[in-house]
């Protein structure tokens, strides 16, 4: 028999695998997966229990509260931009794109400020037209963003077709900021308006 108690700290508290209290206990996993059930203690779900293995010491972010009104405005206008220009197709990734430095360095500052992420965990993926020179483009941004080139995936160029007035207006290209967290992308999504 394995003992609740013990089930609960390793499973629970400590985060462990079945495979791994299975290697701790000297047993086997169906041992470990059958007093699990007679305790009814709930299993992770495989993303939980990845999204564990990945944060081992627990979110990557936390909610900082607005204490006054300069923040209140920077959360209030984090939420507008995730909500006006921000991807929410993607489950696992908070995302947002656009051509405007100051627009997205913004939003940066929402994501460092009101939810504690780490700038330096932040990914950039930067798509220009094939008129633009790439390198000139890609030092632009990090220049703009203050953010280290090792933080952007690999340019995507398009193909430019004529002059519009799109193409003019992004000399530089349009640069998505990423922050891979399904659970941040989540808590984003809830309190947008339905």
């Amino acid at each position: 028999m394995i003992k609740r108690s013990l089930l609960e700290k390793l499973y629970v508290r400590d985060g462990q695998s079945m495979q791994e209290i299975a290697n701790i206990l000297n047993c086997s996993v169906h041992k470990v997966a059958y007093w699990m059930n007679q305790h009814n203690i709930n299993r992770r779900s495989i993303s939980d229990a990845v999204y564990m293995k990945l944060n081992p010491d627990g979110d990557p972010f936390f909610f900082h509260e607005p204490k006054n009104m300069k923040e209140a405005e920077l959360f209030g206008l984090g939420i507008g931009l995730y909500w006006g220009e921000g991807t929410k197709a993607n489950k696992n990734t908070v995302r947002l794109g656009n051509s405007d430095p100051n627009l997205l360095n913004k939003f940066i500052e929402f994501l460092v400020k009101i939810y504690g992420v780490d700038k330096e965990s932040l990914k950039f993926e930067l798509q220009i037209f094939n008129n633009v020179p790439t390198e000139e483009a890609e030092k632009y941004w990090t220049k703009e963003l203050d953010i280290k080139k090792k933080q952007l995936y690999k340019t995507r160029v398009t193909p430019s077709r004529g002059e519009g007035s799109y193409r003019k207006k992004n000399c530089y290209g349009v640069m998505t900021v990423y922050y891979g967290n399904t659970k941040l992308r989540n808590r984003l999504v809830e309190i947008l308006p339905r």
